[in-house]
């Protein structure tokens, strides 16, 4: 992993990736008050078949080191994925605005799905794998994914840019 400061024409310091990484490890959630700003906090841009991006809120989850979504086949977001994987994810915790470009791929792994599952209704979201071991329902999700099952996505970070929003501030880019 490479760091690049990009706040030294004013003397900031290198962020710490471990730190950054550190505070995803602990579970910033959608919750008011759990450490992010009061609203919505992660939030996924793919690119459309012309290019442009889309911008979505999703209820995403990090976990070993990535970030997960969900979303049903017939999402704009599933549609773009599947033509071109490559996504942002940004979000807003306390100390800092992250945004991490990677690609996201579908999870056919059942193993790995019941594991991302356990963190989501672990966080309030009561979801269950499906029959087929790939799929998650629930009885509740945002209306626009469409009906059960939805499919989990692991996005793979290949760079990241944090913005420290408390003293002494500084930007930061990492390349993974």
């Amino acid at each position: 992993m490479r760091a690049k400061n990009l706040d030294d024409s004013q003397g900031m310091q290198v962020q710490d990736w471990d730190t950054v990484k550190a505070v995803l490890d602990s579970g910033v959630t959608q919750a008011p008050d759990s450490g992010g700003p009061n609203r919505y906090t992660t939030w996924l841009t793919t690119l459309d078949a012309t290019g442009a991006p889309h911008v979505t809120p999703v209820g995403a989850a990090w976990l070993d080191g990535e970030f997960w979504f969900q979303t049903g086949d017939v999402t704009r977001k599933a549609k773009n994925i599947a033509r071109d994987p490559r996504c942002v994810v940004s979000v807003s915790a306390h100390d800092f605005d992250l945004v991490v470009e990677g690609t996201a791929a579908k999870v056919e792994d059942p193993a790995a799905v019941a594991r991302v599952a356990a963190v989501w209704a672990e966080g309030g979201w009561p979801c269950s794998v499906d029959d087929s071991g790939t799929g998650l329902t629930a009885p509740f999700n945002a209306p626009a994914v469409g009906p059960a099952p939805w499919r989990v996505y692991r996005v793979t970070a290949h760079s990241a840019v944090s913005v420290s929003t408390v003293a002494p501030g500084g930007t930061t880019r990492w390349t993974f």
